[in-house]
């Protein structure tokens, strides 16, 4: 069975584990393991000729669907258009959206849901070089 798996935690920081994504099966979010506050980040897997089950659509959030293997078609209301691994869509707010797997083996895929508009500062212009002394 698939499950979120706490595997350490500290006061700045959660690392959880989806476990083998090749061998992952269903859907997981991960928000609630990790004490996330500012995304829900969901891992996904679509068996051959399958689709998710329902059309849905955000009030606040865009998603960004990065496909991570396989291959399949993806809806944003009336359009349509081929996915693979290595594609990443983003999905504004207020549309219907579904995928489905084309390829014959499964397709995986993460999903990061945030609100959308939110992104400020990013990479460089958020980042601060600092001089702590490296442990890796």
């Amino acid at each position: 069975m698939n499950e979120i798996k706490i595997l350490d935690k500290g006061e700045k920081f959660t690392h959880v584990s989806a476990g083998d994504l090749r061998a992952f099966a269903g859907k997981l979010f991960t928000k609630e393991a990790s004490d996330a506050t500012s995304c829900e980040i969901s891992f996904g897997t679509l068996p051959t000729g399958a689709e998710a089950p329902f059309f849905h659509s955000h009030r606040n959030n865009e998603e960004n669907y990065v496909i991570l293997g396989g291959r399949g078609r993806f809806q944003v209301d009336d359009e349509v258009f081929d996915i693979a691994e290595g594609s990443v869509i983003r999905v504004a707010t207020r549309c219907d959206r579904n995928l489905k797997c084309t390829s014959e083996q499964p397709m995986t895929y993460i999903c990061i849901q945030a609100a959308e508009g939110s992104l400020g500062d990013y990479t460089a212009s958020d980042a601060d070089i600092t001089d702590r002394r490296n442990l890796l």
